[in-house]
Order: structure tokens, then sequence, then C-alpha cells
């Protein structure tokens, strides 16, 4: 098994866990599992290419690579309107479905209704864009020796780093500000939150927005590096959750950590089993892992 592994690893758990974040926040402060979560990262995705076309038609230059990569600042401007916007459907997917289940009390009616929402959003897409893959640029790039014999694109090294700035931002949201402190003590006990004055439906939409925009990340960097398709967010569902799990659910640092293991051991089970049974590893780590520690790597016993 060659090193290669390690920095496959690394960049799909980076992925990986930008999604989980959102998944972990979503459930820790709403108790429910988001399975629509998946079509947020390929309408990211979409909305993205849609908004880069754009500008692309009204600035003449703006698709132009930067540097070496593959991506002009137009797709970077577009990332920006399109986590936005990604923000807004989920944030409008609440409004008009989750939020009234919630106020009836409907956990389990809540993951089916989700579930189904999958689906709806999944066959929009690709009722909207058909099934086949798109990409934002058909450039090739050669990858860069880092030494111990793993080699890199620019691409992926950019956003590794975009990943960690991300989490960085992330994770001072929720312990240096008033909202973050308030979206913990809703995750603790959204009753006795309410009645200490914290709003929580506030709270809540910034879960949902927040969540939306790092999933339209995982998109675009899934789109970069891989490809664009309708199912590319319902591909991701699994380890996502295995992810938030692994880390212990509402840890921010946990999703990371937990989506970079299940990264590194996918990649390493292609490399050792086969790209079939990549999934099976990565959850034999997951159950591993929850045998020895049941509230994951970060997790707090309730």
């Amino acid at each position: 098994m060659t090193p290669q592994f390690l920095a496959d690893g690394l960049i799909a758990g980076a992925m990986i866990g930008l999604g989980a974040i959102g998944v972990t926040l979503n459930y820790s402060i709403l108790r429910f599992a988001n399975f629509a979560h998946g079509e947020f990262i390929s309408f990211g995705a979409y909305a993205t290419l849609l908004i880069a076309a754009a500008i692309g038609a009204a600035f003449a230059g703006s698709a132009e690579a930067i540097g070496p990569f593959s991506f002009g600042w137009g797709i970077a401007a577009a990332g920006l309107g399109a986590m936005t916007l990604t923000g807004a459907l989920a944030l409008a997917l609440d409004f008009l479905l989750f939020a009234r289940l919630r106020q009836k009390g409907a956990a389990i009616t809540t993951v089916m209704a989700s579930f189904g929402a999958s689906m709806a959003l999944r066959a929009l897409l690709e009722f909207a864009f058909t099934s086949r893959p798109v990409y934002f640029s058909r450039d090739l790039q050669i990858a860069m020796p880092i030494g111990f014999g793993m080699r890199v694109t620019a691409d992926q090294i950019a956003l590794l780093a975009l990943t960690a700035l991300l989490l960085a931002g992330v994770q001072a949201l929720l312990t240096r500000t008033q909202a973050g402190r308030a979206m913990r003590a809703v995750a603790e006990n959204p009753t006795l939150a309410r009645v200490a004055g914290v709003d929580v439906d506030g709270v809540i939409r910034a879960v949902w927005l927040i969540g939306g925009a790092l999933a339209c990340a995982s998109g675009i960097m899934l789109g970069l590096i891989v490809q664009i398709r309708p199912f590319m967010g319902f591909d991701l569902l699994l380890p996502l959750f295995a992810a938030a799990i692994l880390g212990g659910i509402g840890s921010v640092p946990g999703a990371i950590a937990g989506a970079l293991i299940v990264g590194v051991g996918e990649a390493a089970a292609v490399q050792i089993v086969g790209a079939e049974w990549r999934a099976a590893v990565a959850f034999l780590l997951l159950i591993g892992v929850l045998l020895v520690k049941p509230t994951g790597l970060f997790g707090r016993a309730d």
C-alpha cells in the first residue's frame, strides 16, 4: 500500500467534514437527522455553476484560471453567492416543512419528511440538469510531489486550506460569540434556553443557514476535484452521518476528525480490498470506535 492513500484520504475527509459540520449542528440543536442535507451539497454545486456562467457572460476573463488553479475568480465569487442561496434553501425547507412538524413534536415524521424532501430535491435537480455529469473546468492538473511518495494538485491544496479556514471560522463563532453561546445553550436544553431569554427560533435559522452554506462549500470542492451530478450529495450522505457520529454529535472539531478518519479509511480500503468495499471499511471503523466510546471521539454523555 502506497502512502498516497493518506493524501487522498485527507482530501476526501475535508469534503466530508464540511458537510458533517452541518449534520452535527442540525442534530444537536433540532434533534433529528436531516436526510436532505446531501441534496444541499448537490444544489450548491449546481448553483455555483450557474452563477459562474452568468458572471462569465457578464465579465470577460472571469473564467481565466488563477495561477496554478483550474478555476478563476468567477467561480470563487459564484461560490459565495451559491453558499447564500443554499443556506436560503435550507431555511425555506425548514419554514415550509420541518418547522410545522417540529411544533407538533413529530420526531419520526420529521425524519421521514426529510427523506421525502431529499428524493424530491434530487429528482428536481435531475430533471433540470439531467443525469449527465458536468464540470467546473475540464483543464487537467498535474499533481505535485509533496514528499513521502504523495502527490496533490493545486486545487486540492486550496480546498484543504478552505476547509481549515471554514472550520476555524465556525469554531470561533461557536466559542467566541454571543450567537455561538446561544447555540450551545439551545443544544443543551432548548426549553431552558428559551426561558433564559435566548431567541431559539433565531438560533434554528442560523443553524440552517450555516449548515446549508457549508454543504455548498463541500459540493464546490467535490465538483472541482471530481464532477457535478444530481446524485453527488446522496452518495456522500452516509459518510457524512458516519463522520458526525464518529466525532461526537454536537462537536465541530469532532465532525472534522471523524471525517478525516472516514476519508483515510475509505482511501485505504480502495488500495487494500478495492473501491467497492470502501464504505464497509469506513463503517467498521465507526462501529469499532463506538463500541469503545459510544458518545464518539469528542461527544459527551447526556
